[in-house]
């Protein structure tokens, strides 16, 4: 089963983030990576609820409930 991709647009911190990614989608394993390795680059307080959330997922699907940051 192929991992599920994100839009990078939608995540404002992702786009930030994810500057060196060609493409408008990013698999969600390849994000998850990116916020755990550039987490010292983000203010976790401006993070809107939507990404937020969105971390949590990430957190659970590929960090096993643990975000190395």
């Amino acid at each position: 089963m192929p991992i599920p991709t994100l839009k990078i647009a939608r995540y404002p911190n992702l786009r930030l983030l994810a500057w060196q990614f060609h493409g408008d989608r990013i698999p969600e394993d390849q994000a998850f990576a990116i916020y755990e390795r550039e987490w010292r680059h983000l203010d976790p307080n401006r993070l809107g609820a939507e990404e937020r959330e969105l971390i949590e997922r990430l957190n659970r699907a590929y960090g096993h409930g643990v975000l190395n940051v």
